[in-house]
């Protein structure tokens, strides 16, 4: 158990930033376990990230109100089992991980802040589906890999902070070699754990639980990563520099554009033409408040577009924040929480809680 106390100050999360700012980046962030050759560094330079800037009055009142707000709705949404979802996608270990780290956004812990129980509940839940496999999925899952890679995140977050917990080593350690046994042959993943097909939407949810568990010194082959890589940079569009869902002829959709770029800002890329060009596509198609976007997988979108650009950092950071920041504030119900239609309440308010939450710099896995 974490015992330490709740950072108020923002002082630990900055010291994380420090920490991660000073080390290689990503799928060569953590030094290696014993035995594992140290791969060479890579030597792109790395362009200042809103990580240790951050942009004037990033977090006005209304935006702590609006979270506050958030935390008691997702609070109310948890199952007796400590799961969360509800219907189709009812005691789903996918979106109890996304409320989990929605959650730890804000420096809960199991053990510590006001919400450190649920962080604890939604913790014994995902571990009670841990299979031998390695796989994590509840029996309701639909497309198991989609939740299997937001947990492997989550359990990479959480090991990384707490190492002393062998449950969660051993549980990372089977999820990650799952992970590495099913990239298919084009270098991505898919719905379930074979390695037939790919589509970059399921390919990004397995880079960043790879990224989360190796900074947390989780043995990563750099073969997986790279291949994943090359997968991601073949799914883009030259035409416009959007992204494709999968390698067969595809026309571009924002928000798989913006997992698209920030996939390759988790594998370590951060000077590259295909990541100046689907960056200006995300502008172009998706910033908020100016009409673009649309609906379609709008919380999904903007989780990953607001990372791509935290890790872009500058001039896109300055125009993007108070937009998504302005637009997530006013969808948000009476009653705390946002909605999506499809895949509901709980998984609607943990993304925008996340996205809201990126300027606290507490998760290691959005610093550099």
């Amino acid at each position: 158990m974490i015992t330490s106390t709740r950072p108020h100050t923002g002082l630990p999360a900055l010291l994380i930033g420090v920490m991660l700012a000073a080390a290689p980046a990503l799928a060569y962030q953590a030094a290696p376990p014993t035995g594992d050759p140290v791969p060479e560094k890579p030597q792109e330079a790395q362009p200042v990230s809103a990580q240790n800037n951050p942009a004037e009055n990033e977090m006005p009142p209304e935006l702590h109100a609006s979270v506050d707000g958030g935390f008691a709705y997702l609070r109310s949404m948890q199952n007796s089992d400590g799961s969360f979802g509800r219907g189709r996608y009812g005691r789903h270990v996918g979106i109890t991980a996304l409320c989990a780290l929605a959650f730890m956004a804000d420096g809960n812990l199991p053990g510590r802040g006001p919400y450190g129980e649920q962080v604890q509940r939604a913790l014994e839940f995902v571990l009670a589906h841990a299979t031998e496999s390695g796989l994590l999925a509840a029996e309701t899952s639909h497309g198991p890999m989609y939740g299997h890679g937001f947990a492997t995140l989550f359990l990479g977050e959480i090991y990384g902070m707490n190492p002393a917990d062998k449950r969660v080593r051993e549980a990372l350690v089977r999820a990650v070699d799952l992970i590495v046994g099913t990239q298919n042959e084009e270098g991505g993943w898919r719905y379930n754990p074979v390695p037939f097909d790919a589509d970059i939407s399921v390919t990004i949810c397995q880079i960043m639980a790879l990224r989360s568990a190796r900074n947390a010194g989780i043995k990563v082959p750099k073969g997986t990563i790279d291949r994943a890589v090359d997968y991601v940079r073949r799914c883009q569009n030259l035409n416009d520099g959007g992204f494709k869902y999968m390698l067969q002829a595809g026309s571009s959709a924002w928000p798989r554009t913006a997992a698209g770029v920030a996939s390759l800002f988790y594998a370590g890329i951060y000077e590259d033409d295909l990541i100046d060009r689907g960056l200006q596509y995300l502008i172009k198609h998706a910033l908020p408040g100016g009409g673009a976007g649309g609906q379609a997988h709008y919380y999904y979108g903007h989780y990953y577009a607001v990372q791509a650009m935290y890790l872009a950092g500058g001039e896109h950071w300055d125009l993007w924040w108070p937009a998504i920041r302005s637009e997530l504030i006013s969808k948000q119900s009476s009653g705390g929480g946002w909605l999506d239609h499809h895949a509901g309440g709980a998984y609607a308010t943990s993304m925008a809680l996340i996205v809201l939450q990126i300027p606290k710099r507490y998760l290691p896995i959005f610093q550099k």
